[in-house]
């Protein structure tokens, strides 16, 4: 396990480094496995710093879960363009580094695990969860009205929840399997379910 140098740091940024670091050992011990202890010697710190900055290993959990949604969901939130270049470009980040890794797929497995059982967890994945889906459904809404076929919100959300199940199951396996599949490919197979799924090209 590798070990970051201590180093002074302002307040928001070692809480930050501790996340990371709590991050990495889940992702290597699994959620268990992940002690105090062991983020303490992979952040460079003592426990007793981590303990400054979070009153327990179930809030630092919560809050690298936090994390984790955040970088699922931030780069597909902040893609520009026209609605048609946005649409795909939220549709194809989700398959790309960081998004799509075995570092964010073995977290995800970690966490989703005790979101049933843990309700801090299941609060932080239902905000999670709809920010991705209630961007999207915004997404699709625009694209449809600049497509002149403007929809109503509840076909938008219906398309948006099917969307995001597909981009969900393709990115479990490519991030499994990923040698299984050609460059670029999973990026495709979702753009023509999507397309098939609203009937209408992405691209003109």
């Amino acid at each position: 396990m590798n070990r970051r140098t201590f180093h002074r740091a302002p307040e928001g940024e070692r809480r930050q480094e501790l996340i990371e670091a709590t991050l990495d050992c889940i992702s290597e011990f699994g959620l268990k496995g992940a002690t105090v202890r062991q983020i303490a010697i992979r952040a460079g710190v003592t426990a007793g710093l981590v303990r400054h900055y979070f009153d327990s290993k179930d809030q630092m959990v919560a809050e690298a879960y936090r994390a984790v949604i955040a970088s699922l969901t931030e780069k597909a939130k902040n893609v520009e363009g026209d609605p048609a270049t946005r649409l795909k470009e939220f549709i194809a980040v989700n398959f790309t580094e960081p998004v799509a890794d075995s570092r964010s797929v073995s977290l995800w497995a970690a966490f989703i695990s005790q979101v049933r059982v843990d309700p801090v967890l299941a609060e932080i994945h239902r905000e999670g969860y709809l920010a991705f889906r209630n961007t999207l459904q915004e997404l699709l809404s625009e694209f449809l009205a600049a497509k002149g076929r403007p929809a109503s919100a509840e076909e938008c959300r219906r398309h948006a929840i099917a969307i995001n199940g597909l981009v969900d199951g393709l990115w479990v396996e490519g991030c499994l399997a990923g040698d299984l599949f050609r460059d670029g490919e999973l990026v495709s197979i979702a753009m023509a379910s999507v397309e098939a799924l609203i009937g209408l090209p992405i691209e003109n």
